[in-house]
């Protein structure tokens, strides 16, 4: 580890970063809008798609390896690369070009993995489901990463947990949008139930509709935001111009990462362990606890999907108040606090959930839920950039997605064990999300904060 530069040369360093516009840092932050929606159809949806397309639930860990994986190979080298791309269309940029179309082109393919006559349960629907999901989070994942580096390219310490409050806020806005369309969708008439092995039209369609918006929003960032050129980048961060071009391994990066790389990383072990268990069980438990059933071509088990998707709205929308409320507003010296709060309240919420019977009610923890999520992933970015220098920063970035994608796929590998061990029951396994923040609550003291 390298010794890092003290909390006052990290605040000058950071003075002569420009004060933004409110409307440049929107146009910044509301591409995440298209992006989440995205990851929340994935998130939401993905346990129902499998097991409707004849999953073992016993297994379901094994399709949610392969997002976190795509992650971890993807960020990283989005943030080499593009920590030394500088050309007409920018520096990040680039690649939300490139990626944008093949995300939206690959969500438009999922929903149908089961209806190309692989048959239900067959090994070849479940290997097609299994390969269209990991090219989703793989262009996915090259979406996200221009949206989180332009803010630390771009925004200045007093301005970023703004930018990073905005930033999540509008992605769960995109997450509102995505997981109430089926519900929506199904009032309207849409179809919500479809013959054995095959998703609902209501589902197919949401999918559609996130494509075009994932294409729309990313233009419009592309288009709106124009990134610093090399000379005033290298002015703004106080480093060398031809610094800028000089590659270096991520492998080294690694070792001469900044502490906060590694105590930030050590708290989402727990934090991002538990939502894993959300996404993947959810579905599951509320069809178990409130339309008792787990059959997943039952009409109450789709509900329960629908369901999910409302409460997952209601998180998001608990995280968007949040976000513009509470921490577009948090200091510096608060961020800390504010991480512990929120880790404890998302444990609440967890472990709640698996004990409510009234579909209804589950809007109460899920509001937690949603404060817990924004909180996590605003305080986490916060606290760990403001340990950069503005040097390799995209890399850096991209290395410490590596601490968001490894404790879900050390959650998946690990609920081959646990499932049987709590009798294959889904709501048990929301409580040892729960468990999971409340201990992440604790280890966020072992964080060094510069302010």
């Amino acid at each position: 580890m390298n010794k890092s530069s003290s909390g006052q040369e990290l605040k000058d360093n950071e003075a002569n970063l420009p004060t933004l516009k409110l409307s440049t840092i929107f146009a910044m932050t509301f591409g995440f809008f298209g992006v989440n929606m995205a990851f929340s159809l994935q998130s939401s949806q993905m346990g129902r798609i499998f097991q409707t397309i004849g999953s073992d639930p016993t297994k379901l860990g094994f399709f949610f390896i392969f997002p976190p994986l795509a992650g971890m190979i993807v960020q990283p080298l989005v943030g080499k690369y593009s920590d030394i791309t500088w050309n007409k269309f920018g520096r990040r940029m680039p690649y939300l070009l490139f990626g944008a179309p093949i995300a939206a082109l690959v969500m438009v393919l999922l929903p149908n993995v089961g209806s190309f006559g692989l048959g239900y349960a067959s090994l070849g629907a479940l290997i097609f489901g299994a390969i269209t999901i990991l090219f989703m989070d793989l262009s996915s994942n090259v979406c996200m990463q221009p949206f989180k580096m332009i803010v630390g390219d771009m925004v200045n310490e007093d301005q970023k947990d703004l930018a990073w409050s905005w930033q999540q806020s509008f992605s769960n806005l995109g997450g509102v949008l995505a997981t109430i369309l089926p519900f929506v969708l199904t009032l309207l008439g849409v179809a919500n139930v479809a013959p054995k092995g095959e998703v609902p039209f209501s589902v197919k369609l949401t999918f559609y509709i996130g494509a075009a918006i994932l294409l729309i929003t990313s233009f419009w960032t592309i288009f709106s935001v124009h990134e610093y050129n090399p000379a005033d980048y290298a002015k703004y961060h106080h480093i060398k111009e031809h610094d800028l071009s000089k590659q270096v391994s991520l492998w080294k990066l690694v070792k001469t990462a900044p502490r906060a790389f590694w105590e930030v990383s050590l708290v989402q072990l727990f934090d991002w362990f538990a939502f894993q268990y959300l996404w993947t069980y959810s579905t599951g438990a509320i069809a178990q606890n409130v339309w008792h059933t787990s059959d997943p071509s039952s009409a109450g088990y789709q509900a329960a999907g629908n369901w999910f998707g409302i409460l997952s709205c209601v998180e998001s929308l608990a995280a968007v108040i949040w976000g513009f409320l509470v921490l577009s507003k948090t200091k510096p010296s608060q961020r800390k606090l504010w991480f512990k709060i929120g880790l404890v309240i998302g444990g609440i919420g967890f472990i709640w959930t698996a004990f409510i019977h009234d579909q209804y009610l589950l809007i109460i923890p899920f509001i937690l839920i949603g404060i817990s999520y924004l909180t996590m992933q605003t305080e986490a970015f916060s606290l760990f950039t403001e340990s950069l220098n503005g040097q390799n920063e995209g890399a850096y970035l991209g290395l410490f997605n590596c601490g968001i994608c490894l404790p879900q796929i050390i959650a998946s590998l690990l609920s081959f064990a646990i499932f049987p061990m709590l009798h294959n029951s889904m709501p048990n396994m929301l409580i040892v999300g729960g468990i999971a923040m409340l201990l992440g609550a604790v280890v966020v003291n072992v964080i060094h904060s510069n302010y």
